[in-house]
């Protein structure tokens, strides 16, 4: 983890250029063009030649970063090498075939898989690890939910779960969380990420940019983390191997790489 860790992601239609150049002002962290779910059928080659030349161009240094969900290998044909392209979200991925075939296309460009059905999740471990441009996996919850025909939310905290631990074993950043739908319901969306940080997640995908600041605060340490993790780091350099602090709580070396990580994404460039 890094000082550049991102923690929001905006996802903004394909179709729509004028509002992807505003997206990539509107706080994010990253900005997802989508050429799938968000542009209708008759739209899609419209919103390709679009993100096309949108990416045609190298990204300016602070510049956000633009990633590109795609439907399938024309689009991805279209994309691969754009100097402006950040990476390629692959949705409805259910094995690692599938990675190779398209990292084959699109040597060098970082790939995230989105896993979106129960053969998806069965196979969560053998995609991200599929291919050195995996850099990330993620879930598609909606399509999941309709796969699973679940309809608490509670019901998909199994697949979740199953995802962090892939990614973790996988050597990858944690997964970010997948989109909550509702753009009014701030609460809701607080009450979201909080869970999903305690699942394992990192950051989130947004559907609007007045969703950016709840993400970015729910998913910082808090200061009181900040703290313990100070607190930590701090004996463990007065002392090596594991320890016991005043307060009775035990430390050891991962414990110590925990509050690292946390001061890290304390301490991220904004």
């Amino acid at each position: 983890m890094t000082a550049e860790t991102p923690l929001t992601w905006l996802y903004v239609p394909g179709d729509r250029p004028d509002v992807v150049r505003k997206a990539c002002d509107a706080g994010a962290d990253a900005v997802i063009v989508d050429l799938e779910d968000a542009v209708a059928p008759d739209r899609k080659e419209y919103a390709r030649s679009a993100t096309v030349e949108l990416l045609g161009e190298p990204a300016s240094p602070e510049a956000v970063p633009v990633h590109v969900r795609v439907n399938d290998e024309t689009d991805v044909l279209a994309l691969a090498g754009l100097p402006g392209l950040a990476g390629l979200r692959l949705p409805k991925i259910t094995h690692a075939a599938s990675v190779h075939h398209i990292a084959a296309l699109a040597p060098g460009v970082a790939l995230c898989p989105l896993l979106e059905s129960a053969l998806g999740i069965e196979h969560a471990y053998t995609v991200a690890s599929a291919h050195p441009q995996v850099r990330s996996v993620a879930l598609g919850e909606a399509d999941l939910r309709a796969d699973l025909g679940v309809r608490d939310d509670a019901g998909l905290d199994w697949s979740r779960s199953r995802v962090v631990v892939a990614a973790r074993a996988a050597g990858l950043a944690p997964p970010i969380q997948s989109v909550f739908p509702d753009v009014r319901d701030m609460d809701g969306l607080w009450a979201s990420c909080a869970h999903g940080r305690a699942l394992g997640f990192l950051g989130r995908a947004a559907i609007h940019p007045r969703q950016l600041p709840v993400i970015e605060r729910a998913f910082r340490p808090t200061p009181q983390e900040v703290e313990a993790a100070q607190e930590i780091v701090e004996a463990a350099r007065l002392q090596a191997g594991a320890l016991a602090l005043p307060d009775g709580r035990f430390v050891d070396a991962a414990v110590v790489a925990q509050a690292h990580r946390t001061l890290s994404l304390a301490g991220r460039a904004r």
